[in-house]
């Protein structure tokens, strides 16, 4: 009952954002929002006409929809800069959804629009209501960006037919546009084509000479006046004719002639897709803005606003809208105070309607081409591309992908295909947690990945982030399979686990089968920093029975503990060239004996491996017989202390000059953890030595039953 009237609660103050908004105005943002709503009305106004163009709509289409699109998208929105309305990429889908449904530039094909950006509109805000503004995330930068590329293309190859002047249909499909224009190529009209090229010419000078003036809006007055002076009939231009000055009028539908003719669904269909890429416009837009302006914005409340601002165009004989990076941008710039500045450019590009509408009568429609086709060449995000292909492989294969589905398919396939692909690699990418193998920086404080960085051949590390359970389950086995080849040598395995957030029965299956697959090889797992969430699953399983309490070791005392008990240092000494973990560092380095033999089981001679009391016993029988203790460690170890009347003979003597140890006196070898003697021991027995026993533990043993050491 209570989150039912939570959502109430949040539904009324969504859709009364107004209220707040006016509520909140204060009279020192007057003057700012009025002059960055005329700033941007008057770019807004040709880039709508231009827009309208292309989604094969009259220009008055784009003009209401501008102005109120842009006023219910501020007021309802979450956003101070987004200016909402006509967009490039919103017209050309548009064009590519309505084409197949009724013929450009017919009364029905005009209905379809109106109620497209209905359709659209209620999907918003039904996405807005239902706090899906998440899912918006799922649409990567990479799909805009191969969008946005395509319709660029698509665009400009669409304008080539009004460049030139030439009569062929419209068609949201490229190749057959151009093949139409290469094949009447000789039908081209040289005057429409020189005022197309120097509107072009004019855009790019003035945007270069000064990119504060509105250069679009320049150069489109002085073709129109151009036209004007030398006079329609002279030039023998097309133009786009006279907008008619009254205000938007409430759009007619006829919702019968739809059934009739079973185009709701393929409208259904389309309008998701225009909703999907003009949220994902919309928001990426709003969200590159908060993040120079600080402002915080609210994901769902965009929604909502962007779906009110498309139901009111659909209403008012407008088209579907979205955020314009343009518009949104010079709004910013312009020094907006609040979304009433979005109010001030909606009313400004009515009085423009109502005062010079009838001025279109003389706006060549090649020069709105080759504004057009300049705006093309301005939709393509080369800066985010570069960036998109020297980041991410998985990426820059959505953007390609994008951009090839947008010049070959419908766009409305397109766009979702896109968004259907970001969203299946990020369930791809999140179900596979990663696994690295990770070593001690050089002050051995932390754990660090390093790829090119020397391994210890004893004790493997590895780290493991995300969710352990039955989607992940193989990758990570695999992962660990390979290392374990990779590093043959390497007898244990500690794995740090607090990235693990999440495991299941299929993630207690790899790690049982790593557990024998290292015992069975006399070696053994470890495990530190268990969540006691996952150390909950591994009990309830039995898991936590099979490792062993003793293997969930501290990950402040792991490596020392490990040290301790199952590193052999001997192929430290010996064997290893490395100096990877601090305890490492104080030991001495020698050469490899080729005849140093493997750290064998110990059970293989177990009477000779002696507890500290049976060690002391044989002690006392060693001096009646004048039997040696000898030490097999490395003199500074011995000088650091070692058990009364040792004599040191490190191990690596051992294998050179066993022959001087007498073969009929016993002898007693002792090491650190017993590791390096029990080797020593074997080595001994090998060439004959029956009376030799070893201490079992070593000296840390020793020690832990408090008996005495010398120091040197």
């Amino acid at each position: 009952m209570r989150a039912n009237t939570l959502v109430d609660r949040w539904v009324a103050e969504a859709l009364a954002r107004p209220i707040e908004i006016l509520r909140g105005y204060r009279a020192v943002r007057l003057r700012p929002d009025a002059v960055a709503g005329l700033t941007v009305a008057v770019v807004a106004i040709p880039q709508s006409i231009a827009y309208a163009s292309i989604a094969g709509l009259p220009p008055s289409y784009g003009l209401y929809a501008a102005a109120v699109a842009v006023i219910v998208g501020s007021l309802w929105g979450s956003s101070r800069y987004l200016s909402t309305g006509p967009t490039n990429a919103i017209s050309i889908l548009a064009l590519s959804i309505l084409a197949p449904l009724a013929t450009i530039g017919s009364a029905e094909y005009l209905m379809a629009a109106s109620l497209m950006a209905v359709m659209v509109g209620v999907f918003c805000v039904v996405f807005g209501f239902g706090g899906l503004g998440v899912l918006i995330n799922f649409a990567s930068r990479a799909v805009l960006l191969g969008f946005t590329a395509g319709a660029g293309v698509l665009i400009a190859g669409g304008q080539l037919k009004n460049l030139l002047r030439l009569e062929i249909p419209p068609s949201p499909h490229l190749w057959h546009t151009l093949s139409e224009v290469v094949g009447r190529i000789g039908e081209s009209h040289p005057p429409s084509l020189l005022l197309g090229l120097g509107t072009m010419t004019a855009m790019v000078a003035i945007g270069r000479w000064r990119p504060r003036l509105p250069a679009a809006l320049i150069a489109l007055s002085g073709a129109g006046l151009l036209v004007a002076a030398v006079g329609v009939g002279r030039l023998g231009v097309a133009v786009v004719g006279e907008i008619p000055r009254e205000l938007p009028q409430l759009s007619s539908f006829s919702l019968g002639w739809m059934w009739e003719n079973d185009l709701i669904g393929a409208l259904v269909t389309g309008s998701l897709a225009v909703a999907a890429m003009g949220l994902v416009e919309a928001v990426s837009i709003a969200r590159e803005i908060s993040r120079q302006s600080g402002e915080r914005l609210d994901v769902n409340q965009e929604l909502v606003g962007q779906g009110m601002a498309n139901i009111a165009a659909g209403l008012f004989s407008g088209y579907a809208c979205s955020g314009s990076f343009t518009r949104s941008a010079i709004n910013f710039q312009s020094g907006a105070r609040s979304q009433i500045s979005g109010v001030f450019c909606g009313v400004f590009v009515i009085i423009g309607v109502l005062a010079f509408g009838p001025a279109a009568a003389f706006l060549p429609r090649a020069a709105l081409a080759g504004m057009i086709m300049v705006i093309a060449y301005r939709m393509v995000d080369w800066h985010g591309v570069r960036r998109v292909v020297a980041t991410s492989r998985s990426e820059t294969g959505i953007m390609v992908a994008t951009f090839g589905a947008t010049l070959v398919f419908p766009l409305e396939f397109a766009v979702l295909a896109g968004v259907i692909l970001s969203l299946g690699i990020y369930i791809y990418k999140s179900s596979l947690p990663t696994v690295h193998t990770v070593v001690p920086d050089p002050t051995f404080r932390h754990f660090v990945e390093r790829d090119d960085a020397p391994c210890c051949p004893q004790l493997g590390v590895i780290n493991i982030r995300g969710a352990l359970f039955f989607g992940a389950a193989s990758h990570v086995e695999d992962e660990l399979l390979a290392n374990y080849e990779a590093n043959p040598g390497q007898g244990h395995l500690l794995l740090r686990m607090h990235g693990v957030h999440q495991c299941d029965l299929s993630g207690i299956d790899v790690l049982e089968g790593l557990v024998k697959l290292y015992r069975d090889g006399g070696g053994d797992v470890f495990l530190v920093q268990v969540r006691p969430e996952v150390r909950w699953v591994m009990r309830a399983s039995g898991f936590e029975d099979l490792l062993g309490d003793a293997n969930f070791l501290l990950q402040e005392d792991a490596i020392e503990w490990l040290f301790e008990h199952r590193i052999d240092p001997a192929v430290c000494v010996y064997e290893c060239e490395h100096r990877v973990f601090a305890e490492c560092q104080p030991l001495e380095k020698h050469p490899y004996d080729i005849r140093l033999p493997a750290f064998p089981a110990r059970f293989r001679y177990p009477e000779r491996q002696l507890s500290v009391p049976e060690f002391e016993d044989a002690l006392k029988l060693n001096r009646r017989r004048d039997g040696l203790v000898v030490d097999v460690r490395e003199e500074r170890e011995y000088l650091t202390g070692h058990i009364p009347g040792a004599e040191l003979m490190p191990l690596r003597h051992v294998i050179e000059d066993a022959e001087r140890l007498p073969r009929d006196r016993p002898i007693l070898l002792v090491c650190r953890s017993g590791r390096r003697s029990t080797r020593a021991m074997h080595w001994l027995i090998g060439l004959g030595f029956s009376e030799v026993a070893n201490l079992k533990g070593g000296l840390l043993s020793w020690k832990a039953m408090g008996r005495p050491v010398e120091i040197e």
